[in-house]
């Protein structure tokens, strides 16, 4: 029996296919350093760990798995805060006339600078870890922050980013109707939208967003680099709007232009709007309708963020897209690990990427997928968990209760 993956295989690692003229434009190695001169200096910053599962990756075959694990990032259990905060700083700097100068996080929370700034609101839409990130940079500043959530997200998620002192709005509808909603109400306020997807009009603060999770992979870099590993060979890398996966993909293709790992991007079936555009075959965004009813809150996207699109058509390799209970798999993996390797707490849209790599290592694949997968003894395949238990409630439903169950067909027979 097949899984039921739905994939499109792309650019399948043919360079004369690529374009990494973009990415090298969007993400030079200097503005990954200067993302990480400013998260550095955040109180409490230090290298989130980049965790290898060694017994994980002989079972399945592969030469190794590495997982970068944001559940421990500044105190926030997403990865999210690394791109808010520094869009929010890269925006004082606009906002104050000083672009061209390295303004301490000292400085930023400072009377001078608040006073400097004066009455200034932040606002963006969010699933969730965006808004807690965004958020908790506000607070920092002492300036007031409107968020935005649809109506189906989850209470200890809104409660999350409540507790960082933002104002939070309910509207009717997915995630990108309250998107909408932030952008129109900012406008008629004078508010800044700090949102890390795009529109046309709008790319320049969602640029900023995804040069901000840079700083992630210059770390990775620096640890694999300890671990005597040049770079990955495969990057599974997961997709909502595709921030966070054009940042991972961009910076690769940027730092090696001529040999590149093998990108696969992964989305909820249900909300696969970077793949949809992909099958288009006409270089554009398109939508997903619908509620978007996917465990995944933080990929529960219809709209991909045009900035990000253009770098993932133009390097990435396989696009795929998985059911809820691939990323279900995942997070109980992650937490109940084979003897031996260490045990990491993930959150569901955190864990699609290892229940991808899990499913295609275990599973019939088609003949074609496995060969351009080329996954064997010698790869090293790269991971992000991008968020920890970030609702408890669905995470007990999830591990303890054992929602999302894998199919019969594709379960453990090894």
């Amino acid at each position: 029996m097949k899984n039921d993956f739905k994939y499109i295989i792309h650019n399948n690692g043919d360079i004369s296919k690529k374009n990494p003229a973009k990415a090298k434009e969007m993400f030079p190695i200097d503005r990954a350093r200067d993302a990480r001169k400013f998260h550095q200096q955040i109180p409490g910053y230090h290298m989130t760990p980049l965790v290898a599962l060694p017994n994980l990756a002989h079972l399945l075959g592969v030469g190794g798995i590495y997982v970068k694990n944001e559940a421990a990032r500044l105190h926030m259990n997403s990865f999210k805060v690394m791109g808010g905060s520094y869009a929010v700083y890269r925006l004082v700097r606009r906002l104050l006339g000083r672009e061209n100068e390295d303004l301490s996080f000292e400085y930023l929370l400072s009377d001078e600078c608040h006073d400097a700034l004066g009455d200034v609101v932040f606002c963006s839409a969010t699933d969730g870890n965006h808004g807690r990130g965004l958020a908790w940079a506000c607070q920092q500043l002492k300036h007031p922050c409107k968020i935005y959530v649809h109506s189906e997200t989850s209470q200890p998620r809104i409660d999350a980013i409540k507790r960082f002192g933002a104002e939070v709005t309910v509207v009717n509808g997915n995630y990108d109707d309250a998107v909408r909603q932030a952008a129109e109400d900012a406008k008629k306020n004078g508010w800044y939208v700090v949102s890390d997807t795009s529109w046309p009009g709008y790319e320049e603060i969602p640029t900023w967003i995804m040069q901000g999770y840079t700083s992630i992979m210059l770390e990775t870099q620096e640890q694999f680099t300890g671990m005597g590993i040049v770079k990955p060979t495969h990057v599974i890398v997961q997709a909502g709007v595709g921030a966070l996966a054009a940042s991972v993909v961009g910076f690769y293709s940027a730092m090696f232009p001529e040999d590149p790992p093998l990108f696969i991007v992964v989305e909820p079936d249900k909300a696969a709007c970077v793949y949809e555009s992909i099958a288009a075959g006409d270089g554009k965004c398109h939508s997903v309708k619908g509620d978007l009813d996917t465990i995944m809150a933080g990929l529960a996207c219809g709209d991909p963020s045009p900035v990000a699109f253009d770098i993932l058509n133009n390097n990435a390799d396989i696009f795929m897209q998985a059911p809820d209970n691939v990323a279900a798999r995942g997070m109980r993996i992650l937490g109940c690990p084979l003897n031996g390797d260490p045990m990491i707490v993930s959150g569901e849209s955190g864990a699609l990427p290892l229940g991808t790599l899990f499913a295609l290592q275990t599973d019939e694949i088609a003949p074609d997928l496995k060969e351009a997968l080329n996954l064997n003894r010698d790869s090293q395949v790269f991971m992000i968990n991008t968020e920890g238990n970030t609702d408890p409630i669905e995470f007990r439903r999830i591990i303890w209760d054992g929602k999302n169950p894998v199919p019969a067909r594709f379960r453990v027979k090894r």
